[in-house]
């Protein structure tokens, strides 16, 4: 008989990346594009059924900045957002950098891809309408061989007045006659879900797919309807409403009703657009036009009209509501806003959005310490853990949109806010039970 013998550093590294109650894989990763602007019960079973699904042992959050794609501040800054998703399970948050996070679907679908391919992150798990992952390849497949006759439509549609999501939408009803188990890209999840897995597909990434089923509340739904469930946008709604923390308790964790206490209690307030509209109608009313038109994603003519509604609007709402068009969607005119606030130029966010040049470390587990010591010399961009001494100028939009972001603050609160981006280290929590 023949024994085989293990050295205790090959039984290490057999223990290091296996657990062995578990059966999991603690060096397999799993990706997940995330705002959690505030995170609640849905993003819980999303987290605990991505590793279902992927079999993986380590989470790996990129997380929007202070900014969010839709054109809005998040009700609390990345720091709590960070370790809202870390006490949830997360076990690595990364930020998306701002040159994405404040973009159109297809851009901050490719940044949040191609900083998880750089992570080396084994899959992506995304929470979709379909709740099936192969109609999304169907349907790009399907787009990619009908490409010529599908941007031809969508350029007709435009050039008629329609916002570009919904071109986008036009043209693919256009098409789609001879696409047989597609996905129905009408719905907000599976337009991101489809996005990110064309990112994947351009940068010829090997990065597996799974998909969630979204659980009950929908995107984009203002009220609860279901006793555990609400989506993020129904339980913002309720806190402009009424900023009492208890009528929000049953639809999140106890650690984001303790994070958004928390941010209250130091910092006054959760941030909202109207904190921010008299700074935007300065800016709009001493702006000349041909300034405006510099600003990044400005069209041709909006600046006057932008400039003539901020006149005599009251409030952000009412400039919103008298600013939007069918053409100038709501969403996109907040992020032309976002943009204006922040003095963000096209000369500076187009190279910018080409590529992610770094991956910021926001906070991790002490798996996903590990994970990184193991992975850090496969990375692929320079892993920043603070700021204050990395000089690169692809930081610049992070820094400002940071300060911008601060500024409703009084102080001294605004400048702790404000210094956390240059000072503050990864968040580091311990292993979970």
């Amino acid at each position: 008989m023949k024994f085989h013998f293990i050295s205790h550093q090959r039984l290490f590294q057999v223990i290091y990346s296996y657990d062995i109650v578990t059966g999991v894989d603690l060096m397999k990763s799993v990706g997940i594009i995330a705002e959690y602007n505030p995170f609640h019960n849905g993003h819980l079973y999303h987290l605990h059924k991505s590793k279902e699904v992927s079999g993986a042992g380590v989470v790996i959050c990129v997380m929007s900045g202070n900014f969010l794609q839709r054109g809005e501040p998040a009700l609390i800054s990345k720091w709590y957002r960070t370790r809202m998703a870390l006490e949830a399970g997360s076990d690595i948050v990364v930020e998306l950098p701002y040159a994405f996070a404040v973009q159109k679907a297809e851009i901050f679908a490719f940044g949040a891809v191609y900083l998880l391919n750089a992570l080396k992150c084994d899959s992506i798990c995304f929470g979709s309408e379909s709740g099936e992952v192969q109609p999304f390849f169907n349907t790009l497949d399907y787009l990619n061989k009908h490409s010529e006759t599908y941007n031809d439509h969508i350029k007709r549609y435009v050039k008629q007045g329609v916002s570009y999501p919904r071109a986008l939408a036009l043209a693919y009803e256009a098409v789609k006659d001879g696409l047989r188990n597609g996905v129905d890209l009408s719905k907000p999840n599976n337009i991101l879900g489809y996005q990110y897995i064309r990112a994947a597909h351009e940068i010829n990434s090997h990065i597996h797919f799974f998909t969630v089923k979204r659980n009950k509340a929908g995107h984009h739904d203002q009220t609860f309807h279901h006793e555990k469930m609400a989506s993020a946008t129904s339980i913002r709604k309720s806190l402009s409403e009424n900023p009492n923390l208890d009528h929000i308790a049953a639809y999140v964790p106890e650690s984001t009703l303790s994070a958004l206490a928390s941010y209250v209690n130091r910092y006054k307030k959760l941030h909202d657009w109207e904190d921010y509209w008299p700074y935007l109608q300065y800016r709009l009313l001493t702006m000349s036009d041909d300034e405006l038109q510099q600003v990044y994603d400005a069209e041709e003519g909006l600046p006057y009209r932008l400039k003539k509604t901020a006149q005599n609007a009251k409030s952000f709402h009412s400039f919103m509501e008298s600013a939007k068009t069918k053409r100038y969607t709501w969403t996109r005119l907040q992020r032309i806003c976002v943009h204006i606030l922040t003095n963000t130029p096209k000369n500076m966010m187009i190279p910018a959005a080409k590529k992610p040049q770094y991956i910021r470390l926001l906070g991790m587990s002490s798996a996903g310490r590990d994970y990184l010591n193991k992975r850090k010399k496969e990375l692929e961009l320079p892993l920043i853990s603070t700021v204050s001494s990395y000089p690169d100028e692809w930081l610049m939009l992070d820094r400002k949109s940071s300060q911008v972001y601060a500024h409703v603050l009084p102080d001294p609160e605004k400048s702790r806010l404000v210094s956390l981006e240059f000072a503050q280290p990864p968040i580091m929590i311990g292993n979970r039970p």
